[in-house]
Parts: C-alpha cells; structure tokens; sequence
C-alpha cells in the first residue's frame, strides 16, 4: 500500500493519459486544426444543402439553357462573323452570354442566400467558437458553387454542340482565364450582397435586383449597343459586360479586350474589399 502511494505520489505530468493532458501554467491551450476529413465533410454537408435547394439548383441550369434554346432559334446566329477564323453568331456573341448566366446566377443569388440563412440561423457564430471557423462555410460553399458552374457550363456547352453545331473557344487559354475573372468577380459581388442582406429573404431580392441590374447592362436584354452611350459604356466596365466581352473575344480569337479585364480586376476588388469591411458572422 505504501509503494502505491508512493508510486502515485511520484506520478508526473508525462505519466498521464493524454486525454488528461493540462497546459503548463500560462501556456494557452492548443487548438486542435480541422484536418482533411474536417473539410470534405462540410463540403458534402453543403452539397447536399445545394442538391435539396430545388430552386436554387434548377435555376442557374435551366435558366441560361432557356435563354441559349431562344436565342438558338433566331435567324441568322449561323452567320460567320468577319474575322473570327468560321465563328459564327451563336459563338461570338450567345455563348458567352449563357457561360456569364451561369456564374452570375450562382455567385450573386444562389451563394449570398445560402450564406445569410446561416448567419440568421446562428450557424456561422456556433462556428466561431469551434476550431472549425467559419471561413470554412465559405471555403465549402464556394468550392460547390464553382463545381455547379462548372455543370452549368458544360451543359451548355454540350446542348450548343450538339444542336446548333457551335464551335470551341479559338484561344480556350484566354476562355479559361476570362471565366476564373468572372467567377472571382461574381463571388466578391455576391459577399457584397451577403454582407449588406440582414435576412435571407432579403438577400435573394437583393441578389435579383443585383443581376437583373448588371445583365439588363450587360446585354441580357439586347445588344448593348441599343442602350444609351453612357449606360453601354458602365455595361462594358461592370462584371456582367465585361466578362461577355472577354469570353466573346476568346471564342473569336482575338485579344480580350482591356476594359473587360480590368473591369474584372476592379469589381473584385471593390466588391470583395466592401464585403470584407461590412461582412458580420451574427
């Protein structure tokens, strides 16, 4: 009994289960990081979330697919376009209005509503107490939006092809480029709209009004051309212009205007800054 007592008496920290482990006085404890499985289970939770969305799923599929199927069905879209190597109409000019639905769809509606329920919900601030921060939503939430852009895109892609005999891009370096440009943008837009949306009610209106608003600039509703020349002007500097611009370009071989670049560059920037200083977890 005394060699016990002695034994546990002697007993050190490093004898101890780690289970049981304390810090050393006025160490702070150590925060164990989410590792990789950590990770793809949210990205799983959040596809799921994004599967059961019906509304949310169909739209930046069905939509642009409506909007390619109309316009598809002009007259005159299987005309060459002087100097873009065979491009016709329909590359030049309607593709790259359907690829642009597709991201801005997702990035300035789908994401802001699903990021407002949420932070409504308190998800975002239970997070914020957990090592699983909640720059992980985001991380999550972007990562399965890019990859229902990326369904979006070939979907269209597959229905030009196939139905109307449409052409790949002339330089795909530069399509590929300019659709990571869109992307960027539409997402910082989108937190923009999370940021300023307090219900998730709220920030799919605000979403709506954000699209409609940038698209109707952009040419979604006709050639910008028809607009007055200091609206066409904004249309072609703002995310939605610039990137129909940019991936018009691509698909006719030719180099992708500056404006549409920078007017990428900028509205990441400004949008994603405004987010940033204005986005709150609760």
């Amino acid at each position: 009994m005394t060699a016990h007592r002695t034994m546990r008496d002697s007993a050190t920290r490093d004898d101890l289960p780690r289970v049981l482990e304390l810090p050393e006085p006025g160490v702070p404890p150590r925060v164990a990081r989410p590792g990789a499985g950590a990770w793809l289970a949210l990205t799983v939770a959040e596809a799921r979330m994004v599967a059961r969305d019906t509304a949310g799923l169909v739209i930046p599929l069905g939509m642009p697919l409506l909007v390619l199927v109309m316009n598809g069905l002009a007259p005159g879209l299987d005309q060459v376009v002087p100097g873009t190597g065979g491009r016709t109409a329909l590359d030049v000019y309607v593709l790259p209005l359907t690829l642009t639905m597709v991201v801005a769809t997702v990035g300035v509606i789908n994401m802001p509503s699903f990021l407002a329920t949420y932070r409504r919900t308190g998800v975002l601030r239970r997070l914020g107490v957990t090592p699983a921060s909640p720059a992980m939503v985001l991380g999550a939430q972007a990562f399965v939006g890019v990859a229902q852009i990326l369904v979006g895109v070939a979907l269209a892609l597959g229905v030009a092809f196939a139905w109307r005999g449409a052409s790949p891009p002339a330089d795909p370096g530069a399509a590929a480029g300019v659709l990571a440009l869109t992307i960027t943008a539409m997402y910082a837009v989108g937190m923009l709209v999370a940021a300023v949306a307090p219900t998730p009610g709220s920030a799919v209106a605000i979403g709506l009004v954000a699209f409609f608003g940038l698209a109707a600039l952009g040419g979604m509703f006709g050639p910008r051309e028809n607009l007055p020349e200091s609206l066409a002007a904004l249309g072609g500097w703002l995310p939605f212009g610039a990137a129909v611009d940019g991936l018009g370009a691509a698909w006719a071989g030719v180099a992708v205007p500056a404006s549409a670049l920078v007017g990428l560059g900028t509205s990441t920037v400004l949008a994603g800054g405004a987010a940033a200083l204005w986005f709150r977890w609760e």
